[in-house]
């Protein structure tokens, strides 16, 4: 194993610097090469915005659902159990806010990665996100589905390195790498092994996932690639029209037949003496129209890259007329449509998340949640009439298509187990109330005989 470890350097190295370029390209980083003396050069981050608002709009609103896998009443208290669990663990780890910062980080970059362990300390599940960019993976041939092992590498300061493993390195930093197999877990320390012991999960506890699948790749592309061009070119046609207005604003004196020149000024009511033969004109570099031509390119490259990034213009709340329901979203298709192939990967590694959360907790509380099928549920990406959406699912509860439970996911309700049990408390409460209305006006009847005056 000490030479997978001192190999991992050079392992991956186009990927990893690939990352490189990326995370920069996100952070304004358009321009290559040096600035020259005297020249502009202007950056509109639209690669950031648009990648802000595609997550914005994949993570508007996610919830997990656990359902039973039998028809039994324990099998139904078991998945209730395991659902109210769950939710423990997403409010213990935030795991809201990890999402979303996890999401910009995997359009980024192409690729995210989740790690769930048991911290023994805290007697509690532990999720976060190591950066992809000290994670490998290795899987079974053609099969990029079955990963057999996975090294996480990362730094620790001396006084980490002491703390947590007892070991004080000889540099102010350290190399940690975790190796994890099905069966075994390996630790070192600057290609030193700290530890070799058997995996005490029986699963590899990492859980790495792509932004969007190319077919046969296990590793994901970015959101960045495909509007970089248009990105840079879009910067420099802008900067260049800005130059432009600027020495506009700064005309240039052009003078004709004149071998000297001195105090040429540019002002109101300045004068100047020319010879006879000579020509004296400011040089107008608005003239013919060519503004006008640079703006229509410009407006090309904008629109290129709204087109390119599958992010129409109103996908940023703009629209340059009323549109109904219907309309918005053939408008956003594009928008829809990389939404949807983005939830469709993240619905795989969420459950698989879940699945280890629920492992962990059999494991170390004694829990027993029995036999479940996990299924996590989208809020709507574009705004809904409410109204039309209850009325629409009144109707299929009343025609036995859906459940009360599937009308609550999709209307919204991120905890439809506990809104239903909320709802039966007061269907109760309200019949209980009935019956006591109903009794005392019985017994008020009674006393007078049925007779009213």
């Amino acid at each position: 194993m000490e030479g997978i470890i001192s190999g991992l350097n050079q392992r991956d190295t186009e990927r990893i610097r690939g990352y490189k370029e990326l995370l920069d390209f996100y952070h304004g980083v358009h321009w290559a090469g040096r600035e020259k003396w005297g020249e502009k050069r202007l950056t509109f981050n639209y690669a950031r915005v648009f990648i802000d608002k595609i997550t914005s709009y994949l993570m508007s609103g996610v919830s997990v659902v656990v359902e039973p896998g039998g028809d039994s009443a324990e099998s139904a208290a078991s998945a209730r159990r395991a659902e109210a669990a769950l939710h423990r663990v997403y409010e213990d780890n935030n795991l809201e806010q990890l999402d979303l910062e996890t999401e910009v980080d995997c359009a980024i970059l192409g690729d995210a990665c989740y790690k769930v362990i048991w911290d023994a300390q805290a007697r509690q599940v532990r999720v976060t996100a190591p950066d992809v960019q000290g994670i490998h993976a290795w899987w079974l041939g053609d099969d990029t589905s079955r990963v057999w092992r996975v090294a996480s590498k990362y730094h620790l300061t001396q006084e980490e390195a002491e703390m947590l493993y007892q070991v004080k390195p000889k540099a102010k930093t350290a190399a940690i790498v975790e190796l994890w197999t099905d069966s075994e877990f390996e630790l070192y320390l600057d290609n030193t092994l700290l530890e070799k012991k058997p995996n005490p999960y029986g699963f590899i506890p990492f859980v790495i996932y792509p932004n969007l699948r190319e077919p046969k790749k296990f590793w994901g592309t970015s959101d960045l690639p495909q509007i970089m061009e248009s990105q840079r070119e879009l910067n420099r046609a802008m900067s260049q029209l800005s130059h432009i207005l600027e020495l506009s604003g700064n005309p240039i004196a052009v003078l004709e037949n004149v071998e000297e020149a001195q105090d040429i000024a540019i002002k109101p009511g300045a004068v100047w003496t020319v010879p006879e033969d000579a020509k004296a004109y400011l040089l107008d570099l608005l003239q013919g129209g060519g503004v006008g031509l640079h703006i229509d390119y410009i407006n090309l490259l904008y629109r290129t890259l709204h087109d390119i990034s599958e992010s129409p213009r109103s996908a940023f709340g703009g629209t340059e007329r009323d549109l109904s329901g219907v309309a918005l979203e053939m408008e956003l298709q594009p928008l829809l449509q990389k939404v949807r192939r983005k939830r469709i990967i993240r619905t795989a590694a969420y459950c698989r998340r879940n699945m280890l959360i629920l492992k962990l907790l059999e494991k170390y509380q004694a829990a027993s949640f029995g036999d479940y099928h996990l299924r996590v549920v989208w809020g709507p990406v574009l705004p809904q009439d409410m109204t039309r959406v209850v009325a629409n699912e009144q109707a299929m509860i009343q025609a036995g298509v859906h459940s009360r439970r599937r009308a609550m996911d999709e209307i919204g309700v991120r905890d439809p187990e506990s809104e239903f049990n909320r709802w039966l408390e007061e269907r109760q409460t309200i019949l209980r109330m009935n019956k006591e209305l109903d009794a005392r006006s019985r017994a008020r009847e009674r006393g007078t005989g049925g007779v009213e005056e």
